[in-house]
């Protein structure tokens, strides 16, 4: 048991604002703070945190509580060791006795995988030290790479004996479990049932939860041996998903958030010695490809990545595939080349932190014009290589999700590949049109379809259109989306007699429509709905509307309820006159293509306003080009809109 007295400082001493800090970016608005949400993915922030009042609110998903519940909910920490982390940061003293075998048994898998990693990394740890084997070999490798002791401790550094089953021998005579150790992947087990150490006869490099605790280890063996891996990481647990796992972010977490940039380098060793040249913004994929749960780790502290490359040119196309996700991701990304024959470990040997940062500053690049740049030399005047060099950067800058984004790298993408800039805007949208193909599974969406809207009536808006706030239309297209999502909306017919024609849903239309034409809904809360709709029909999962009624997100499960519940009864003059109201699913084919034709209507008409207000504001005599260009925007969009309004049925002054 733990006193309350204890409770009770740690509680007093715990600055909410302070701990959400340690996970997550936060902005000062008016008395409170605010943030992207931990707790799932979004774009808008609408995680807030209240210093005066000691707790934290996440307005999307509902999650809220103090200090301890955070830990809790963030790091899946009961509440005795939420309170025993917290203590820790608050240098509050805190007792706790040592776990008995009998104990340790009644922990739960979770809680007995932590302890034994737990207790791993402390072994790892005195080994190196205190071992004659230890110090002679693995401290002595530590210090020929020039890792200072106080480095060595920080990162807990460790050695693992040439003995096969010294940790796992060690480990079962204070009694945990030959089970929880295979689970770890601390130890191998044989088939006659024995089990031997994984990382015999290696240095470790113990990886860490973003709260600091111990979930898995790296090790690099000492002696030369061709069949055995150079470095060996943990398996896949229930405690360890490298996926979801940066090397180093719980010691460069503070520092990220403080200067607002993440360094991401490759290994260990590049990691701990940016670390010891006072460069402590850093973290490492650990030599896996980057996921896209990486870099939501690193969004959670903030936009901004700048990756460092040594010389390698195959080291850089083999890794610079997948930095596509962290522009996917919205991020800013930035690349550095270090000089040739240099990496961040030996470089941050060779030079003060001031030196690095000042190279860092003057030498990083955006993220596409450093690939064009480098596919540039590798295809030289060849013009079939550039037009796959133009292709490629096209598909990269499509991924960006935000659209001035976009439109300043494509200007820059002209000015470096000489290319008309109108043809890469086209080859843009043609990719991201691509991804509704992806949901359909038929690349010829836009064919003749029986019984289906002509193109005319839902016409596409031009690439430089940017959305804007129409509630009440986007609550209707949601309303049509939810209740008549799955709905036949119109078949494509099959090129020959065998095939089947390809079903197309409302809900299917209604996302092409939207995504096409790259809007995205205003409201939150919406647009989470839409959202999730989107990728729901994207992976092929079955559902209907009950997935959004039964929703965990309070928010979402709330709006579906008021969305789909019946508003209105068959009045007793209809039924007193045996009257057939008209279905609703009879309309859908002329209710929803007019549905989305309102919504991009009024998104025009705001457009028009946006562009009336630019064209005041702008000097004829100093910018005469700036006032045709907007003419020419106002033309195209009248022209479109009158189109609508015909289709409508609504009258054009």
């Amino acid at each position: 048991m733990i006193d309350q007295l204890t409770v009770d400082r740690i509680n007093a001493a715990a600055d909410v604002v302070e701990v959400i800090k340690d996970y997550v970016s936060l902005k000062k608005r008016g008395v409170n703070y605010i943030g992207l949400c931990p707790f799932h993915n979004e774009k808008t922030p609408s995680f807030s945190v209240s210093p005066s009042k000691g707790i934290y609110k996440c307005f999307g998903c509902g999650k809220g509580g103090n200090a301890v519940n955070f830990i809790m909910e963030h790091d899946q920490m009961s509440y005795v060791e939420a309170l025993k982390y917290l203590a820790n940061k608050y240098n509050i003293e805190f007792e706790e006795k040592e776990l008995t075998p009998e104990e340790i048994k009644q922990r739960t898998q979770r809680d007995s995988l932590m302890v034994v990693t737990a207790w791993a990394q402390g072994y790892f740890t005195d080994t190196l030290h205190k071992h004659s084997e230890g110090k002679s070999i693995g401290l002595s490798y530590f210090r020929e790479r020039g890792f200072r002791d106080d480095i060595v401790e920080k990162f807990q550094l460790g050695y693992s004996l040439e003995q096969r089953d010294a940790l796992t021998e060690a480990a079962q005579r204070l009694g945990y479990k030959k089970e929880y150790l295979v689970k770890a992947g601390l130890s191998i087990e044989r088939d006659d049932g024995s089990a031997f150490d994984r990382f015999f006869g290696r240095v470790i490099f113990p990886i860490h939860s973003i709260s600091g605790r111990v979930i898995a280890f790296g090790g690099r063996i000492m002696k030369t041996d061709a069949k055995a891996a150079k470095y060996l990481n943990s398996p896949e647990s229930e405690i360890y998903h490298k996926s979801n796992v940066l090397y180093g972010i719980y010691f460069a977490k503070k520092a990220i958030t403080q200067t607002d940039k993440c360094y991401l380098v490759e290994g260990y060793t590049d990691v701990i010695s940016m670390h010891q040249a006072g460069i402590e913004n850093v973290v490492a994929s650990s030599g896996t490809a980057l996921t896209t749960e990486q870099i939501r780790l690193i969004k959670r502290f903030t936009p901004n990545i700048t990756v460092l490359y040594d010389g390698d040119t195959a080291g850089i196309n083999a890794s610079i595939r997948g930095i596509d996700l962290i522009l996917e991701e919205g991020l800013n990304v930035k690349i550095v080349l270090l000089p040739e024959g240099q990496d961040p470990d030996n470089y941050a040997k060779s030079h003060s932190s001031t030196q690095m940062i000042d190279f860092i500053s003057e030498n990083e690049v955006d993220f596409i014009s450093f690939k064009a740049n480098l596919l540039l030399k590798e295809a030289k005047k060849d013009p079939i290589q550039k037009a796959n060099l133009i292709r490629d950067i096209v598909r990269t800058i499509a991924v960006i999700p935000e659209s001035i984004t976009r439109s300043v790298y494509i200007k820059e993408c002209t000015r470096i590949l000489d290319v008309e800039e109108a043809l890469l805007y086209a080859e843009v949208a043609k990719h991201r049109r691509s991804k509704m193909e992806k949901i359909l599974g038929k690349p010829n969406y836009s064919a003749p379809m029986a019984n289906a809207p002509t193109a005319k009536e839902t016409p596409s808006l031009p690439s430089f259109i940017e959305n804007v706030f129409c509630e009440e239309q986007e609550r209707e297209i949601l309303y049509f989306l939810l209740k008549h999502g799955s709905e036949v909306f119109f078949e494509i017919p099959s090129d020959d007699e065998l095939t089947p024609a390809t079903k197309v849903t409302v809900g299917q239309h209604i996302i092409s429509e939207i995504l096409n034409d790259d809007l995205e809904f205003n409201n939150l809360i919406y647009k989470k709905v839409f959202d999730e709709y989107g990728r729901l029909l994207e992976t092929d999962q079955e559902f209907d509307s009950r997935y959004f009624i039964n929703h965990q997100d309070f928010e979402i499960s709330q709006l579906a309820v008021n969305l789909l519940a019946p508003q209105y009864t068959l009045s007793k003059i209809w039924k007193k006159n045996k009257a057939q109201p008209v279905d609703e699913i009879d309309f859908l084919h002329s209710a929803v293509p007019k549905s989305i034709m309102v919504y991009k209507s009024k998104v025009m008409q705001m457009v028009i306003v946006n562009l009336q207000t630019e064209l005041k504001a702008i000097d004829p005599k100093e910018n005469p080009n700036g006032i045709n260009q907007v003419l020419q925007r106002l033309k195209t969009i009248y022209e479109l809109k009158t189109q609508i309004s015909k289709e409508l049925d609504r009258i054009v002054l």
